[in-house]
């Protein structure tokens, strides 16, 4: 049995009749939102790493346009508390010599 193979491309942009289309008013100008979702829900605990299945009853933080939810009040305040700067000082290096400050 002798099985059909087709000869010619399906998509011939170098055939004579090919007619591009125009961009959509909207692909004019790039998108200020491009990759941008409009709400992000992290059901992950930061503190502890583990996924929440029930979000309902969960502590949640909302910073902006993420929402993040806790298995505890516990983890919850320990991310509140977790310290913004950098958690240990930097080692004073002016002579270039020992520890990289990176």
């Amino acid at each position: 049995m002798d099985i059909a193979s087709q000869v010619s491309p399906v998509h011939n942009s170098s055939a004579s009749n090919y007619v591009a289309t125009e961009p959509l008013p909207r692909d004019l100008t790039q998108s200020n939102r491009l990759h941008e979702p409009a709400q992000i829900l992290s059901s992950t605990d930061p503190i502890t790493g583990r996924e929440i299945e029930d979000l309902a009853g969960h502590p949640y933080l909302v910073d902006g346009n993420v929402t993040m939810y806790f298995e505890t009040e516990a983890t919850r305040q320990e991310f509140i508390d977790m310290p913004i700067d950098h958690p240990f000082h930097l080692v004073d290096n002016p002579t270039d010599e020992g520890y990289d400050e990176g």
